[in-house]
């Protein structure tokens, strides 16, 4: 070894850490020597000495890499481009996680603040995680760091593009960043050239718990259809018998119709009566409409319940059979009525709302442990029932709630000992659900006004709670990570779910009650079997975390809404994303599937709710997108703004008129 590359580079080292005393006298030592010509250094010690300084230049190896790499990507062809800086983000990340375990505090800062604007749109949230990693021990304890280190990122890119990046790596020699890009990305090269899509949820994936893993579960047969002898399908069987008796019905009515004609023409009062008749022909039109409409849903495969079903009071039966003849067709040309709750007066205190199915009971559960309940016939206002006023007219019917009125106008419900952040009415509306940061779930009557069970089992918050669509068990949701099958009649879970990384931050049941969906802030959702507790598939696409959820009406379908304000529809027999929908800015705090499945509803933290066309946006494939070159898959119908009112839930009824809630923010 060259004796004066190592006198250069120690004094380059003794220079850099400000020891001038033993610069200058390793100078004086040289000159000495010169004169001598004493011997040279020994070869170890030399060794040692020039790897401690190459060592002392690591953070301006990744810092020079990044920079190289990152100036390249942003300079390549337009054709090329919006796949390459694909692979900036997990290089960054990465290149910052290694300066941080080799122990360069300060220069990773440097480096983290010098890259983080090239990503803070499309990854703000990730970006102050990382900030936080201030140790390499962090790295370790820190749960969102330790699962990058410990997992692989997946990207989708074409041939051109990945040859391109090898090429460009191996002959510009940065050694650094083709390590990280070897060691850290996994790519799923496809033929050809770039896809048009640029922003598809699959081409980039950071993956937890294992992309292999998640296609190993998603392999498990799931039987998605509806329930076997539900009263949708006695609906159906009787339909023959029902559209006779309408037929019969019709004609005693025109023949009455005739009757009132001549009646009114003699001065008698058969105008209010033949105003009845044209409305009860109506009724039974719009009867017929949602009876060929409900064939939708009774095309799905049937199956038989893993769980022990509740019985049905006879009564609630022939209610909701009045109910399924009553509902009213909907479709992209046919929106719904809306009913929107308006809550005044929460002074920020309302962490969530429930309203029961026929839009008669409004829940509102507050921040100071409280659970308010509204009646809307004690208040004395419409529930909205009335239909439409025009085609393609969505007519909205606003009521107002006074959380803070000196006569109380509500129920209080009093129990809980802490903030109450999830609120559900039973399927029937005789019981509602409460759950709580102390980690409880308490059951009401709605008809005594009491607390009847207080169900204890989770050791953390409890996010979300929701009753069955049969009612009797319902499923939570809980920061310990898990959710939990419980029954009315039991204390104790019947099934614990676990297997997120992180928070369960919301719950829905399938329509058959055989399968339960969880949404974490693991950015995943998973599908999970009810009899067995196990995890049948894990739904990887979304970039935040995953706040409501939605199953359609047949079973097939399911929607996902996140923090950044997309929502995602899956197939859940493949596991794969259907379609998003954009078009919020805000979080997604609730959706709802409309009866036949043909709409969807989107209430967000952006104060609108959104009507989305599902029929269209199930049945585009993405090969046709890629083909005909389409990218525009907002199916969006309309758009309504509220009165600076955030949207915290929504529901459709089963009648099809879609309810809503939310508190006002502020009063123009």
């Amino acid at each position: 070894m060259d004796e004066e590359e190592v006198e250069k580079a120690v004094l380059a080292y003794l220079k850099k850490k400000g020891f001038k005393q033993t610069e200058l006298a390793l100078q004086e030592e040289q000159q000495s020597r010169n004169k001598s010509n004493s011997p040279s250094t020994d070869p170890d010690i030399a060794k040692h000495i020039l790897a401690l300084s190459d060592a002392e230049n690591i953070p301006a190896q990744y810092q020079e890499g990044y920079s190289k790499f990152r100036s390249w990507a942003y300079s390549s062809l337009d054709l090329y481009k919006h796949e390459l800086l694909r692979v900036l983000y997990p290089a960054f990340i990465h290149c910052f996680m290694d300066i941080i375990a080799k122990g360069y505090i300060q220069e990773a800062r440097a480096f983290f603040n010098s890259f983080r604007e090239d990503h803070e749109m499309m990854h703000s949230r990730d970006l102050q995680k990382l900030e936080g990693v201030l140790s390499p021990s962090h790295l370790e304890e820190m749960e969102f760091a330790h699962s990058l280190r410990q997992s692989k990122v997946s990207i989708k890119i074409c041939q051109y593009s990945y040859d391109l990046l090898i090429q460009y790596l191996h002959k510009t020699q940065l050694i650094t960043m083709l390590g990280i890009i070897n060691e850290r990305i996994n790519f799923q090269v496809s033929p050809g050239q770039p896809s048009s899509i640029s922003d598809d949820a699959d081409v980039f994936t950071l993956v937890g718990s294992g992309h292999d893993a998640a296609n190993l579960v998603n392999q498990k047969e799931i039987h998605w259809g509806l329930l076997e002898d539900s009263l949708e399908e006695k609906l159906d069987k009787a339909g023959g018998q029902i559209m006779d008796s309408d037929k019969a019905d019709g004609e005693v009515k025109d023949g009455d119709l005739e009757e009132n004609k001549k009646r009114s023409a003699d001065g008698g009062k058969g105008g209010s009566t033949q105003k009845k008749l044209k409305k009860d022909k109506v009724v039974a039109a719009t009867g017929k409409a949602s009876r060929s409409e409900s064939s939708t849903t009774s095309g799905a495969p049937r199956v038989k319940p893993e769980l022990t079903l509740p019985i049905i009071p006879t009564e609630v039966e022939h209610s909701i059979l009045e109910d399924l003849r009553n509902r009213v067709q909907l479709s992209s040309m046919t929106l719904p009525s809306i009913s929107f709750y308006t809550f005044i007066n929460t002074h920020n205190g309302l962490n969530c709302a429930s309203i029961s199915h026929d839009g008669s009971l409004v829940a509102g559960g507050f921040s100071d442990s409280s659970l308010k309940v509204w009646d809307m016939a004690k208040l004395g206002q419409q529930t909205g029932n009335s239909p439409s006023q025009g085609e393609n007219e969505l007519t909205p019917n606003e009521n107002i709630l006074n959380a803070s009125a000196k006569g109380r106008s509500y129920t209080l419900f009093r129990g809980h000992s802490g903030p109450v952040y999830s609120a559900t009415y039973s399927p029937f509306g005789d019981f509602l659900l409460s759950s709580s940061s102390d980690s409880t779930i308490r059951l009401w009557s709605t008809k005594l006004n009491a607390n009847l069970v207080c169900y204890k089992g989770h050791n953390y918050p409890v996010w979300d709670v929701q009753f069955s669509p049969v009612g009797h068990y319902f499923a939570s949701a809980s920061h310990d990570r898990t959710a939990r099958i419980w029954s009315m009649d039991r204390i104790q879970p019947l099934r614990i779910m676990a297997g997120h990384l992180s928070d369960v931050d919301c719950v829905q049941w399938h329509a058959n009650c055989n399968y339960i969906a969880t949404g974490s802030s693991d950015k995943t959702v998973r599908l999970w079997d009810v009899q067995s507790g196990e995890c049948v598939r894990i739904f990887i696409g979304h970039r935040s975390m995953i706040l409501s959820l939605a199953m359609s009406p047949d079973g097939r379908y399911m929607a996902s809404g996140d923090e950044d304000g997309k929502i995602m529809m899956w197939d859940l027999a493949s596991g794969r994303c259907v379609s998003p929908l954009v078009g919020h800015s805000s979080c997604i705090w609730s959706l709802s599937f409309s009866c036949e499945g043909s709409l969807l509803a989107s209430g967000s933290a952006d104060s609108t709710v959104k009507i989305w066309d599902v029929t269209k946006s199930s049945k585009v494939s993405k090969p046709e997108e890629n083909k005909n070159g389409n990218t525009n898959r907002l199916r969006s119908l309309k758009t309504l703004p509220t009165k600076s009112t955030p949207v915290y839930g929504l529901q459709f009824s089963r009648r099809n008129l879609l309810f809503a809630a939310g508190a006002l923010t502020k009063i123009a």
